[in-house]
């Protein structure tokens, strides 16, 4: 794979042309960029791959849902539906998408839709719930588009500044592209990050002049989903199935081994629409497993896709929590609100 991608070199060249004009015309304001007067924080990543956005975004939703009128836009990824859709009770993530369909069921009195078009669903949201603040999910590279404030999520054992292009790497656009961020986030770091290695990563994007952030992912002690209570120490007592669909498991298989949690994995591609051949092999695998405790754990974004037509399902929530610093994003995304209300 690594040779291949390194023959692929000059395509890599050629869309660092294409998209570095693009950009620029977007700039110099040749191609339009829709702007709205209401505050539009935008939530994205120059690579390609699993940063953290979803946990994020819930994030965001928990500062703000309380004190404001909020809404989310996602494009709903691998949906089966096209144009605005804006999500009820009765949709499905093959309607909307899985990580909307989170959200919605998540946060109550949140409103969550999906539009490709960004300019579109914006102009829908604002027509029909009249939001005071809008969440647009991975919309960095959504010109089209003018939001009032980027997030610029990059993760810590990957970082954009160690990455190339597509196809040789996997930057979505070059980065030059994280001049246009408010904050930088450096996403799933270690519980304990050393202060030299934090030092170093401040330096390394020292250049870009913006506000960095570090975050980790921790994963909560109850179990959701199953009838009866658990929590993830229980799991010490149980033969485990772990079923995921996400860009990166590794972080969810250190943290159970480091729980010394006994499981087996069946991993899938990101987003994955598991077929009805793939869920009775799943159900065929947990069947085989010969304890009486057992059990099914996914993540809670494949939860999304997997409910009902699974027995023994349970799934583990993660949150985004700030190393340091919490209070200090927190002011500076509540006064970017206030000063751009209508």
């Amino acid at each position: 794979m690594r040779f291949l991608r390194i023959l692929l070199f000059p395509f890599a060249i050629i869309y660092d042309i294409v998209t570095t004009i693009r950009n620029y015309f977007f700039d110099i304001n040749l191609f339009k960029s829709t702007d709205f007067k209401i505050p539009i924080v935008v939530v994205g990543n120059l690579n390609v791959g699993g940063t953290g956005k979803t946990p994020q975004i819930e994030y965001l939703i928990r500062l703000l849902k309380n004190s404001y009128k909020t809404a989310i836009l996602s494009r709903g990824y691998k949906r089966e539906t096209t144009d605005f859709v804006l999500i009820n009770k009765e949709h499905t993530y093959k309607d909307v998408g899985d990580e909307p369909l989170q959200y919605f069921r998540k946060f109550l009195n949140v409103t969550v839709a999906v539009d490709a078009n960004r300019v579109r669903g914006v102009q829908n949201l604002v027509s029909l719930k009249s939001p005071e603040v809008i969440l647009l999910d991975d919309a960095y590279q959504h010109r089209k588009i003018k939001g009032s404030f980027y997030i610029l999520l990059t993760k810590y054992d990957d970082l954009f500044t160690d990455d190339f292009l597509l196809p040789t790497g996997n930057l979505r656009e070059s980065r030059r592209g994280a001049k246009r961020a408010d904050v930088i986030l450096v996403t799933k770091c270690p519980n304990q990050l050393v202060k030299s290695k934090k030092d170093t990563i401040c330096n390394t994007l020292s250049k870009y002049n913006k506000n960095v952030f570090f975050t980790t992912i921790s994963y909560a002690d109850d179990l959701r989903g199953c009838d009866k209570k658990m929590t993830i120490h229980d799991l010490k007592n149980y033969e485990v199935l772990l079923i995921t669909g996400i860009a990166n498991p590794e972080p969810l298989l250190d943290f159970l081994n480091n729980k010394q949690i006994t499981f087996k994995h069946l991993a899938f591609s990101d987003h994955h629409n598991f077929t009805n051949l793939e869920i009775v092999n799943i159900q065929q695998k947990f069947d085989a497993i010969k304890s009486e405790q057992k059990i099914i754990l996914t993540t809670e974004k494949d939860y999304v896709r997997l409910v009902n037509k699974i027995e023994n399902l349970t799934y583990i929530e993660i949150e985004t929590v700030f190393i340091d610093d919490d209070d200090k994003f927190d002011d500076t995304i509540l006064s970017h609100i206030k000063q751009n209300r209508c």
